[in-house]
Parts: C-alpha cells; structure tokens; sequence
C-alpha cells in the first residue's frame, strides 16, 4: 500500500515540477494551445497527464492485444499536447498490428484511426499486406483508406481484389472502396459480382456473418445497374438458405429483401424470384426476427442512476446479484452519482466495489474485450477526484487493466483541464 501512495505522490510532485517525460522538441500539435499560453494550473494538469500516460504505457502487457488497446488509448489522450511521442507510441502500435495481421489475427484497434500516423507510413503498410491476411486486417486498412485517400486508395483496392480472387471477402472495406467509384463505374460492377461469387462457405466464426454481408449488399446497391443488383441478390440468398438458422440469418434476410425490393421494384423484385426456387424459399422467412450476431455491450442509465441515488437507500445488495461486468459499471454510476452531488464518502463505497467487480471480471474476461468496461469505471471516478481514481486504477491487478484504468484518468483530466 506504502509503495502505490508513495508513486502517486511522485506523480504529482512531478506534475507541479519539471516536465521530464518529454525533449524540449516536442512541442504541442498545430491548434493546441502552447504552454506560454497556459495558465499555471492548465500546465500543471498536461504535466500530469503526460506523468501518468508515460507511466501507463511503461506496464509491461505480456498480450499483444491488450498492448495494442493501451498505445492506441495513450496515443488518443496525449497527441494534442505531445505530438513526437505519440508518433513515437504508433510506431510501436503499427508495427504490433502487422504482427498480428501476420499471424492472421484480427487486431482489438487499429493506430491509423488516430491522426499521428503519416501518409507514408499507411501506405507502406497497406503494401506489406498479403491478400490472404485482407479480412484480418480490414479495419487497419479502413483507417488507411479513410485517413489517406489519395495515396493509398489504388493500393487498398489491388489487395481487395487479389483477396476476393482467392474468395476472400472483407464487407466494410468493399464498402468503403466501392463508395469512392463512380456511379456504375466498371471496377464497382466486376467487384460487386464477384463479391457475391466469392462468398465464404459458412458465416462467422471468423468470416464475416450474414447480416455484414447482407450490409455490404444493401449499402453497394445502389451503385451499380439493377440488373448485376438482381442477380447478385438471388445469389446471396440461395448463400443465405445454406447457413444455419439464426436471428442474424434473419437480419440478413431482411436486410436483403428490404434492399432488393428497393432497387427493382416490388414487380420485378416478384419476377427474380421466380427464377430462383431456392431463393424464393429464402425469401419467404422476410419479417422474421433478427439481431446482429454482434456481442451486445452492456451498459447502464447514469440518469437513472442518479435518480435512484437521489430517492435514497443502499444499493450494493442489488449489485450482487450482477454479473462482474456490469456490477463494475453499475456500482461505478452509482459512485458518479452520489460523488458529483457531493458525497465523496458514499462515492467511495461504490467505487470499492466497481474496481474489486472490474478485476473479478478481467481476470475470467476469455475473449471479451472489457477494456471499455475499464475505462468507463476509470473514468467516473476520476470525474469524482481524479487522484483517488489513479490509486484505485494503480491498484487493478492486471498490468493490461492498471494502464488502461490510469489512461482513462489522464483522458478526463485533459478533456477537463483539470487543475491537479
């Protein structure tokens, strides 16, 4: 206990002090207010925050996601005030992310959503990526695409298409390729065939499920002629009636009709089917029930959390009956609550009890992604008092889980200029 209090006090002492985690050459981003201009608490609260993310991103994490998660959150926290390290911290994210992609993984977050990553650097990245590895690293090459256009447009597009030569299909990325093209340009057409000639055998289970794929279909219609929409349709629900039964089967289903119908017209969308007898079957099951098979992510009302602090009353024996994740983010707003309107005591009570579920559910995580979950209990409390927040975040036992908790506090102090 002695020694996380006595690391707190060294943060602190060192953010009222001399800067020391950063050269004197790394000034401020372009817009970003320098520190003449600051006052002595503004200063004092970036030296802070760049005390603590320095400290955070120092944790050794021995997953190569999770380290993935904590550079791309240090890196959104300080490149406003600390351009040269965050830069310095993508490269090391970049360079993860290719591992990754290599080994045929698909990474937690990608560094190219964040704008410290140079035209340069996304293009030589996209050109390094085999056809092969195209759907694992869609969303890194979407970052690509998305934050250099120009320069890496020709090469996002080569890749797709020597990936779906060899029957790969990356529906988000297709999107965003085929959203750039002309209206009925031929690459759109010849790629929009042979998306839906080239579908995977099975949805899921590391393909892409059947409602992305009916996504990419609503969404790229409208861009090419009725006639390759209609026989592109037909094929994708006879794809459709070959996989297992499943709301997401359902959305998919729907998704499909709703788009059809759309383009061809309820009459002509009647004569299509007629051709077809297995996706005439399909299409019967429009209107059934479906959700995305993406896990849903939990969540809590803070409003009415502050509503049922306000009436008064205990609440930790409902919390118990709560499985760890949400009892975390549930026992966080009701720490949220009951601190922002002045009772930091009672905030605590809560607040032990969000940190002790958030540990107890990272430790039996398996493959959930609980770092929002981190982050969002992190975060109420540093609302409440930002140093108390950084000991509890200090104090979670995963390495991961300490850095992303102490990210979390440096992002509200920046985003509220927090005097500390």
């Amino acid at each position: 206990m002695f020694r996380k209090f006595s690391f707190i006090f060294i943060l602190l002492a060192a953010s009222i002090g001399v800067a020391q985690d950063l050269p004197q050459s790394d000034k401020p981003a372009s817009g970003a207010k320098p520190e003449a201009a600051l006052g002595p608490k503004a200063i004092q609260s970036r030296k802070f925050v760049l005390d603590v993310v320095n400290s955070a991103v120092a944790l050794p994490q021995s997953d190569q996601q999770d380290r993935l998660r904590v550079l791309s959150s240090a890196v959104e926290v300080i490149s406003p005030i600390a351009p040269k390290t965050a830069t310095q911290l993508s490269k090391e994210g970049i360079r993860i992310e290719a591992e990754l992609i290599a080994l045929g993984e698909k990474p937690a977050v990608s560094l190219f959503a964040a704008g410290t990553v140079d035209c340069k650097t996304a293009t030589e990245f996209a050109q390094r990526i085999y056809p092969q590895y195209v759907e694992a690293a869609e969303q890194s090459l979407l970052g690509v695409l998305t934050k250099c256009p120009r320069q890496s447009g020709e090469i996002v597009r080569t890749r797709t298409d020597a990936a779906l030569a060899q029957g790969i299909v990356a529906p988000r990325l297709l999107m965003a390729l085929i959203e750039k093209e002309p209206q009925n340009s031929s690459w759109s057409q010849r790629v929009f065939k042979e998306t839906f000639s080239s579908l995977p055998d099975k949805a899921g289970d590391g393909n892409p499920s059947a409602s992305e794929i009916a996504t990419m279909f609503a969404s790229t219609a409208p861009k090419v002629d009725k006639d390759t929409v209609r026989d592109a349709g037909l094929k994708l629900y006879d794809w459709l009636g070959k996989q297992e039964d499943s709301s997401d089967k359902n959305l998919a289903i729907n998704i499909t009709a709703a788009a059809l119908k759309e383009a061809l017209g309820e009459e002509a969308y009647r004569r299509a089917l007629e051709r077809d007898a297995t996706a005439q079957s399909v299409a019967r099951n429009e209107g059934a029930q479906g959700e995305s098979s993406r896990e849903e992510e939990e969540s809590v009302s803070v409003s009415q959390s502050m509503a049922t602090v306000a009436a008064g009353g205990d609440q930790r024996d409902e919390l118990k009956n709560m499985a760890p994740s949400l009892r975390a983010r549930q026992a966080a707003a009701y720490g949220f609550a009951k601190g922002t309107s002045g009772d930091k005591a009672g905030a605590g009570t809560y607040f032990d009890v969000a940190f002790a579920a958030a540990d107890e559910a990272w430790a039996d995580r398996g493959d959930k992604n609980l770092a929002p979950m981190i982050q969002e209990v992190s975060e109420a409390a540093a609302q409440v008092d930002p140093m108390d927040a950084l000991r509890r975040a200090q104090g979670l036992q995963d390495a991961s889980a300490k850095a992303i908790g102490m990210i979390a506090v440096a992002r509200v102090v920046m985003s509220k200029n927090l005097p500390m």
